[in-house]
């Protein structure tokens, strides 16, 4: 087995300003730091180099997206906003998305390395690839940037894979907030499976619901899990062998992506969840066991959210070992306290969402193909 890892320096250097975590500075707002920061990801990316799990790992250098491709997603008017801004002074892209200058083509720079990733595996380069960019991507709508996101950088990436020729997609996305700008993109379209599991209501307030399906020819082929807050490893497994897994194979996706955030771990500051590293590894491996079921194992992770800079490398140590098929030395130093946190096994109310989502997938998806 071999898998890819895109980085690059830059995407650390992505500038959110000073505020304070997600409020802007003011005469009330003492400067702090923004809470989408390069610490998180680059505490990953060490972490990899010291477990020696990055030894094992094939580099892959990532290209800027061309403007052309990213208007495959966004209007004209917003990229030549991001663009002229960018250059500047920095500014917002959008609701709680701050960024300085040189911004635009780290963000080209982020879309384009999820295509990256996505060509690697389509030309048999390596079998499975991670993503590690930044700024994330899946809040990121046509004509404005939301929650920390400026361009659509996994949608850009199954885009990308329908130009290449692929008919039948699956995106599977199991950051903590609902990927309301990959749902947005491929409402209407049959041929995009899109599935988020995300905590009830968080963020985009009053989006993710989980009567939201799909519209038009696309009915049925967007699913939403909007667990409970509080929900920990339990009633995440439940959610992917009750509703993701069996999708999957009702829908038999030619490749399936992940837009991998780390923030629905138990000691993320913009969640209120329980999972652990070893709840992300349970569920990478049962997407990368699917992959292989529907589509030879074809599967790329773009990096998303992920607050707690502490907490997140030893999750993203886990996905990224999973998928290469081995184990480092390295041990969660958090596992045994956060794992044995009251709740981990799903609860009646969390059984109740996992219940109706997948009533509701599997109403669709079975007579489908």
């Amino acid at each position: 087995m071999t898998t890819g890892l895109v980085w690059h320096e830059l995407y650390m250097w992505h500038d959110t300003g000073t505020g304070a975590w997600v409020m802007p500075a003011s005469l009330t707002v003492q400067p702090l730091g923004h809470i989408e920061s390069a610490e998180g990801k680059r505490r990953i990316h060490n972490l990899l180099q010291v477990s020696g799990l990055m030894d094992h790992l094939v580099q892959l250098k990532p290209r800027p997206a061309t403007e052309d491709e990213i208007l495959r997603l966004h209007t004209q008017e917003y990229v030549e906003r991001i663009k002229k801004m960018s250059s500047e002074l920095g500014g917002e892209a959008g609701e709680e998305t701050p960024f300085g200058r040189g911004s635009y083509e780290i963000a080209l720079l982020a879309a384009g390395g999820c295509i990256t990733a996505v060509d690697a595996v389509l030309d048999k380069k390596v079998d499975n690839a991670y993503a590690l960019v930044r700024p994330p991507g899946h809040h990121a709508e046509r004509d404005q940037g939301r929650g920390f996101c400026i361009f659509g950088n996994v949608t850009l990436a199954a885009m990308h894979a329908q130009v290449r020729g692929l008919s039948r997609l699956a995106i599977v996305d199991w950051d903590v907030h609902h990927g309301n700008g990959t749902e947005h993109a491929f409402y209407s379209d049959p041929t995009v499976l899109t599935i988020s599991i995300h905590q009830d209501n968080n963020y985009p307030p009053g989006s993710g619901a989980i009567t939201d399906t799909g519209q038009g020819a696309g009915r049925g082929y967007n699913i939403n899990v909007p667990l409970p807050p509080g929900s920990g490893v339990g009633a995440y497994v439940a959610t992917f062998e009750r509703v993701v897994v069996p999708a999957l194979k009702a829908f038999r996706p030619e490749l399936i992506l992940i837009a991998s955030g780390l923030d629905a771990s138990a000691m993320d500051p913009l969640a209120s969840m329980m999972m652990t590293s070893d709840g992300y590894r349970t569920l990478t491996g049962m997407v990368l066991a699917a992959a292989r079921d529907v589509c030879g194992g074809m599967l790329v992770a773009c990096h998303e959210g992920g607050y707690s800079p502490a907490y997140v490398p030893y999750c993203g140590l886990a996905v990224i070992e999973e998928l290469a098929g081995m184990r480092t030395s390295i041990e969660d130093p958090l596992l045994g306290l956060l794992a044995a946190f009251g709740g981990q096994e799903i609860q009646p109310h969390q059984e109740v969402v996992v219940q109706q989502a997948a009533k509701l997938a599997a109403g669709v998806l079975p007579a489908a193909h």
